[in-house]
Parts: C-alpha cells; structure tokens; sequence
C-alpha cells in the first residue's frame, strides 16, 4: 500500500470513521480531532453537529462550510430465531450493491462482522437470476446459530450497520478508494479551509461544520444554521460523476479531475446567482478548474442553510465522485484540494460590502 501521507492519513481516518444518521459520535470525534487546532471554538449544536468557529473580522459576515458527517448504512430492526439480522436501509440504497457484502454491526460490546445474505446460482431459476432482489428480503448473517447467541454477543434492534471497505490509493495515485466518501470529504474540505485561513487575514467569521443527519433530510445542517445564523452557506458534499461506461452526459456531465462542481440546481436548492458568480469569476481569476452540474434528485445541506434564520445565499460545491451509495466510491485528489483552495480564496472576498450586494443580485 502507498505510504499515507498527511492528508491521506487524515482522509483514511474520516472514511474509516463509522456513522450513520442519528450515529455520528465516532466520525465527529475524528472531525473534532483534526479541525480543532485552526479554531478559535469548537461546539456541538443539540442534534450533535460539530461547530468550528474561527474569528478573522469579529464584526464581519458570518460564513458557514458545512459537511455532514453521516454515511449511508443500515440499522438492525429484529433478529429472528435463527440468528438472522433484518435491517432498514439508512439513507438510499440500490438494492443491486448489496448482496455478498460485508458489513460491520456496531455494539455495545463492541463491533460485529457480517455479510448481507445471497442464495448461490445453482439454486437459481434462469427468471430469478435475471431478478432483482429486494431489499425487505435480504438479512444479515453475523454466524450467530440463534437469536439468544446474537443477543449474547450485542446485537440489539436499533444498532447500526456500516458497510466494511479498506481505503486504498489506486495505482493512480490521485485516485482514491474509500467507503463514506459522501460526505467524509466534505468534511475535509471544512477541515482543511480552516487550516489554510490559521495564518491568513480573512473579513469574516468562518464556520467549519460537520452536520448530521443529512441522508435522511438535511436535519443538522437546519439546527447547527439556526445556532449560527451565517450570511453565506456553502453545502460540500459529493457530486455525480458522468465518466463511466452507460451514464449519458444528459444524466451526468462532470468528469473526475476536472475540477469542483458548482450546482446551478437540485432537488434542495436553486443556487444564488449572486454567490455563483462570485465563486466562478472567483475561479477564473485564479485558474482554478471548475465544472458546472444541475441534480434534479437529491440535495446537500446548502438546501437547509439556505432557508434559515432570514435566509443566507448558499452554493453547492461538490466533488464529482464514483459509486456514491455504496460499499465503495471514488474521487481525484486534484478536485479536493481545488475545492478547499477555491472556497478558501472566495472567503477571503467576502466582506460585508461584498455580502450585501451579492445579496440583492
């Protein structure tokens, strides 16, 4: 395996971090671990989002980077008499990246490995094979011969399920392979943002936020906004990326490596002019590589920032990534770290006579 560095090191113990909705202490933790040191606070609001608050101008604009924290899953719903683990999707799942997976039950004493149940071919009808299997079907084999002995060993209903992936650098090394790649970068950006203002003057007041909860509704970005009411919002998450065998540009159009998506609209949010064109003519000034991206299903939590308090000019700025939604995703490096340098030197901007007439366009 390649020899992590910094920023490999950091980004393997985000993926590495399990947390599915309404479960984020342990990606949290990590977040915490990393971002503390170029902010000036750190909090939690009362869902359990972390705050990472960090002063340049105390009198200026306040500015709100928010990646979530949680990552699609699974959680334990029964355990039927055999042993066998029924569970409910967390989040959205195709049912065909299920099946012959491994996954990790996190217990209270401790972590469980299992995989999601398959039936071999042989056994298969030609018509079943061409069949989808259902997700209310499919159950989880942790071994255990009886409900008793899975009860023995932790398994309670309401345990969370995440699935089991080995972050690797791929032969390309700007290529990375990971499970929770939606969102652990976003919270990487955030982390990394407030690393390159630690030295930096900036006319504002950062946040740096790990929200929870926004597979299943953008819910923390909604309560860690109302605590900090920003005038700005930028939603980083991970986008759709339209580079593979069978997806149409009409479906997708972003490529790995090309740069930063700007989204122009989603299921959540229209993207203010104002900031869009801030951010953009931000990027050209500087030659940083962006591309555009409209996902008319599904949203980032710029959807939730956007409409609180009194409402805040929000923008999606989203990494175009691989196999999101499942055990395994991929992203380029180069598009991570133009993120982070494109929404740092837009920070920068943002003073108030800047805010306030962005504001009105």
């Amino acid at each position: 395996m390649t020899k992590l560095d910094e920023t490999l090191a950091m980004l393997k113990e985000l993926t590495d971090a399990k947390g599915i909705p309404g479960n984020e202490r342990e990606p949290r933790e990590v977040m915490n671990k990393h971002i503390a040191p170029y902010a000036d606070e750190v909090t939690t609001d009362g869902l359990g989002s972390l705050i990472a608050k960090k002063v340049g101008d105390a009198n200026g604009p306040k500015v709100m980077v928010a990646g979530h924290l949680d990552e699609v899953g699974f959680m334990i719903t029964q355990i039927d008499d055999k042993g066998f683990l029924r569970f409910q999707t967390v989040g959205g799942w195709w049912s065909q990246v299920m099946l012959a997976q491994r996954v990790t039950i996190v217990t209270r004493k401790g972590d469980l490995t299992g995989v999601i149940g398959s039936k071999p071919p042989h056994i298969l009808s030609p018509e079943a094979r061409k069949k989808p299997v259902e997700i209310k079907e499919m159950f989880i084999d942790i071994g255990a011969s009886s409900r008793d002995e899975a009860t023995e060993w932790g398994v309670r209903p309401g345990d969370m399920v995440v699935p089991y992936f080995e972050f690797t650098v791929m032969n390309n090394e700007k290529l990375l392979l990971a499970k929770a790649w939606d969102n652990r970068i976003g919270c990487a950006i955030a982390i990394d943002v407030l690393k390159q203002l630690k030295n930096e003057e900036h006319p504002n007041i950062v946040y740096g936020v790990g929200s929870v909860q926004e597979e299943v509704g953008l819910r923390g970005a909604r309560t860690s906004a109302a605590t900090i009411e920003p005038d700005i919002g930028f939603g980083v998450d991970v986008g759709i990326a339209g580079d593979t065998p069978g997806v149409s540009e009409k479906e997708a159009q972003s490529k790995m490596g090309k740069g930063p998506q700007i989204i122009l609209y989603d299921a959540s949010m229209v993207s203010h002019k104002g900031l869009r064109d801030l951010v953009t003519d931000t990027a050209d000034e500087l030659g940083i590589p962006y591309q555009f991206d409209a996902i008319a299903g599904g949203g980032t939590d710029a959807g939730s920032i956007h409409i609180s308090h009194k409402g805040a000019p929000s923008l999606a700025i989203t990494i175009a990534t691989r196999y999101i939604h499942s055990h395994a995703a991929m992203l380029h490096r180069d598009d991570y770290e133009n993120a982070v340098k494109l929404i740092v030197e837009v920070i920068k901007r943002l003073d108030r006579e800047t805010v306030d007439r962005i504001t009105l366009e």
